[in-house]
């Protein structure tokens, strides 16, 4: 997710030498996390509720996708789940809203198209006159993950020193509940937040992120209206058809299935550990089977897997802060803690981060 990462493509053939891991090299950034934040919808929705909805017998959506109840934003907005989630961070890093250098929302769906949400989130913390800059992050699910490797960056840089860096979805107004109720069920709205700033010592921070992409799975998981694709004056009715989200699980299955372990081969490589040193797993909670993968195919111990998708769903680019707050409440990550961040994407996207917490 470097800027000098270049993206390995499998179906040229293309290989990479391995990294030089020399200690020197080990640290991409000396990072913190200072103070991390959520925010949940009031309204939950069981899986119990979806099965009476759709008429079917109560237990099978539950069993189908693993999920026994999701939040769903019922009065809230982006910008306020957003701005919520944030002030919970900010309260857990000490910080006052006026103390930050850049915010950055990394959200999948925007609140509108036009302008970013960053702003809006910036309003909604009372810094409309601050001048603080603001914009928007967006790699689908894995927005979290990309905008936390370039605060990093800018961080080590030394052109911040104080990021508020915020996911906030509302899966549940584009869901093809009519078309595709399996697919509706998985998702879950919620918003979560996290304070980044340098560390005072020379230990700890990201030691290595990397990102790849594979665009031979660009339509397998997408929301084709919106932007310029239909022209809303001259074909309303494909634009309307369309603004629902679509999804072909199996293909994106397939393709993470091919795709996720020599991936993550490489950034472990990249960051000179092996799978036995990582401490704790926090992946995106994209669904029953891809967590279940991460245990079953790539053999890493259950117990060591941050797990929240049953009460939370898959909350497209809040998921992976989200499940990081629960680690970090829970009392999973301490001093020293080496913390491994996965997920997917929409496009088709693998990214990740190796932490090891100052």
């Amino acid at each position: 997710m470097t800027l000098d990462d270049p993206m390995r493509m499998e179906a040229r053939g293309v290989t990479e030498a391995a990294p030089d891991i020399s200690p020197a090299r080990r640290l991409q950034a000396r990072i913190r996390i200072a103070g991390t934040g959520v925010y949940m919808p009031a309204t939950r929705r069981s899986s119990a509720d979806i099965d009476r909805m759709l008429g079917r017998t109560v237990g099978r959506t539950e069993k189908r996708t693993g999920i026994a109840e999701r939040p769903v934003a019922d009065a809230e907005s982006s910008s306020f789940m957003a701005a919520e989630a944030a002030r919970g961070a900010l309260a857990a890093a000490g910080l006052p809203a006026g103390g930050l250098d850049m915010i950055l929302s990394a959200s999948s769906i925007p609140e509108q198209l036009i302008p970013a949400m960053a702003p809006l989130v910036q309003a909604r913390l009372g810094l409309g006159k601050s001048g603080i800059p603001c914009f928007d992050v967006n790699a689908s699910c894995l927005s979290f993950v990309t905008a936390f490797d370039l605060a990093a960056q800018m961080i080590e840089a030394g052109r911040c020193s104080r990021i508020l860096i915020v996911s906030s979805e509302i899966a549940s107004r584009g869901l093809p509940w009519r078309q595709d109720p399996d697919t509706a069920a998985m998702f879950g709205d919620g918003a979560a937040a996290a304070v980044i700033g340098p560390t005072e010592g020379r230990q700890g921070g990201l030691v290595a992120s990397l990102m790849e992409s594979w665009s031979e799975g660009y339509h397998d998981c997408e929301v084709p209206a919106g932007g310029t694709r239909y022209d809303l004056h001259r074909d309303t009715r494909s634009f309307i058809d369309s603004a629902f989200f679509r999804m072909d699980g199996k293909a994106a299955y397939r393709l993470a299935a091919r795709v996720v372990a020599p991936f993550l081969d490489r950034l472990l490589a990249k960051a000179g550990w092996r799978l036995a040193d990582v401490d704790l797993v926090v992946p995106h909670q994209a669904s029953r089977g891809a967590i279940d993968h991460l245990s079953g195919r790539l053999g890493i111990p259950r117990g060591k897997i941050v797990d929240i998708l049953a009460a939370h769903g898959n909350q497209i680019a809040a998921s992976i802060p989200t499940a990081l707050h629960h680690a970090f409440a829970g009392g999973r990550i301490g001093r020293g803690s080496r913390v491994l961040v996965l997920g997917t994407s929409a496009g088709f996207s693998v990214g990740g981060l190796c932490l090891e917490m100052p």
